[in-house]
């Protein structure tokens, strides 16, 4: 599995969903203007663009330990302060910023509690730490159709579901154990358009993240058997695919005297 990967790769794969997630995240956790934000993980930028739209990009900071997405964005946000960083040990001073937020990143992070315990430590006490990770665990984020093609071939097949915080409750439990008790949790959901079959499958030949990688291990007889069961769990075209993730956000507490 790998997120070395070009930044336009990155957004054809995931960048419909995450992008009005992005919007629905901001809502939720309530991020408004004059707040000093942080996006943990931030890909290329999704989650970003929405801060800086709300806040000012001089009161944005972006880390992402993904070297081809840290200059992706140095390209995209040329006056942002974007650092290359891993969210378990995150590049920065403790108590900088107001809202410290991680959208699609947790189940992704080696040590998911070291990570939140980190967004804490360098959120400002009384701030805001959140993060958002799709329902793979429930069967309704943006991959579900694909992992049960995958799943009709492979009944054994690593399909995501056990990743950290992808199940409804265990996000909130990863925030307990970092030192978060007092949180909040809620579903949200979008919808994504697509004209085609080949408009959906597309992006999973570029070799991002486990899907990508699924396929790009396939040989040519097992990927286009994939192909085809997968078109033949989607309506017929135009369709939609619904996506849910489980959001939660909490209060920093004071530091300890």
């Amino acid at each position: 599995m790998s997120f070395e990967v070009s930044g336009g790769a990155y957004t054809a794969f995931m960048g419909r969903f995450a992008d009005p997630l992005a919007v629905r995240f901001a809502d939720t956790v309530g991020v408004t203007a004059g707040q000093a934000v942080l996006d943990v993980g931030c890909g290329t930028g999704a989650l970003t663009r929405v801060l800086v739209d709300r806040v000012g990009g001089e009161r944005v900071g972006a880390v992402d330990p993904s070297q081809s997405f840290v200059a992706v964005m140095r390209e995209r946000f040329p006056t942002l302060d974007v650092r290359h960083g891993r969210a378990e040990e995150l590049p920065y001073e403790t108590a900088t910023y107001d809202v410290v937020l991680a959208q699609l990143v947790v189940h992704f992070m080696t040590d998911p509690v070291r990570g939140i315990a980190e967004m804490a430590r360098v959120s400002r006490p009384g701030g805001t730490v959140g993060t958002a990770v799709w329902d793979h665990g429930g069967g309704s984020g943006p991959l579900a159709v694909f992992w049960e093609g995958v799943r009709s071939m492979d009944p054994h097949a690593d399909d995501e579901s056990g990743l950290p915080g992808v199940r409804e409750g265990h996000l909130a439990e990863l925030f307990r154990q970092a030192g978060l008790p007092q949180l909040n949790e809620t579903a949200l959901t979008v919808t994504v358009p697509y004209d085609s079959f080949e408009q959906w499958w597309h992006p999973f030949t570029l070799g991002v993240g486990p899907a990508g990688a699924h396929v790009a291990a396939l040989q040519d007889a097992a990927r286009e058997e994939l192909r085809q069961r997968c078109r033949a769990l989607l309506p017929v075209r135009p369709f939609t695919i619904r996506a849910t993730a489980w959001a939660v956000w909490a209060t920093v507490p004071p530091a300890p005297a």
